[in-house]
């Protein structure tokens, strides 16, 4: 894929500087006008490069800008609200989003996977042989004029089943808590809107229950050895929310697996 530009002239511009906030795992988010300015990490212009593929076929991502003259990794801001702060979703718009989810998975079997030395994913699968987001949940859907998935920074190589797993489990809201019947007509929704075949649906509960008991692994992991950005998350209430998470989802196994049946 092509290079990376360098853009902006940031020294123009200095004084319109915005922290933005929300976010758990990036440092010095700001956004400049219409763009967003992070830091600028080995894997950034593979990063760029693929959102600038899938925008090529036809899924809509915040547009890739370069970096900046500060060594920062620009994208496009988007205006609007996070999914996180409109929940509860509609029955209609988790199938909305699992067609949107479905739309990224199919336009990245056409993208090669770049060649990069070091992914340095905290949550790698055996065997990845697609570009995924890898975080594709409520804190990272823009709902507004657009609905579009923003911080794709952790994107890299995994698999169709693996990122499913996450993004149905975190839409589905299959946290603590909550009803279990209301979380087995959103997860089923959400798969519906994704159209996933029989293969798929059969894979989800065991999958769903591996990939949430991974999050927690890893924040616990972390807490014990001082690996941050996830030890402080395991601090602050993440660590036991996805404990009792991974014990939701693997005590309600048979409910989803009924859920997701055609």
């Amino acid at each position: 894929m092509g290079r990376v530009p360098v853009v902006g002239n940031l020294a123009m511009v200095i004084e319109d500087e915005q922290e933005l906030v929300g976010g758990n795992t990036s440092d010095s988010v700001v956004r400049i006008g219409g763009t967003v300015r992070k830091p600028w990490h080995p894997t950034s212009g593979a990063v760029q490069n693929f959102m600038q593929a899938l925008r090529s076929h036809g899924v809509d991502t915040p547009e890739p800008l370069g970096r900046d003259a500060e060594n920062r990794h620009v994208v496009e801001y988007l205006a609007g609200v996070t999914a996180l702060d409109s929940l509860p979703l509609s029955l209609d718009d988790l199938r909305r989003v699992g067609r949107l989810v479905r739309q990224i998975h199919d336009a990245s079997e056409h993208i090669p996977l770049p060649e990069v030395d070091d992914w340095n994913l905290p949550l790698p699968t055996a065997e990845p042989d697609l570009m995924c987001h890898n975080d594709l949940a409520p804190w990272n859907l823009i709902i507004g004029e657009r609905w579009v998935f923003i911080d794709w920074d952790g994107a890299g190589p995994s698999t169709r089943l693996w990122d499913l797993a996450y993004a149905a489990q975190a839409f589905g809201s299959l946290f603590e808590g909550q009803p279990i019947d209301d979380a087995a007509a959103n997860l089923r929704a959400f798969i519906d809107g994704y159209d996933a075949s029989s293969e798929l649906r059969q894979a989800l509960p065991d999958a769903m229950s591996k990939r949430t008991t991974a999050m927690y692994e890893l924040l616990k992991r972390s807490h014990e050895t001082g690996f941050q950005p996830w030890a402080n998350m395991y601090a602050d209430g993440h660590g036991e929310h996805w404990r009792a998470a991974a014990d939701y989802v693997d005590r309600h196994h048979g409910v989803w697996k009924q859920a997701l049946e055609r």
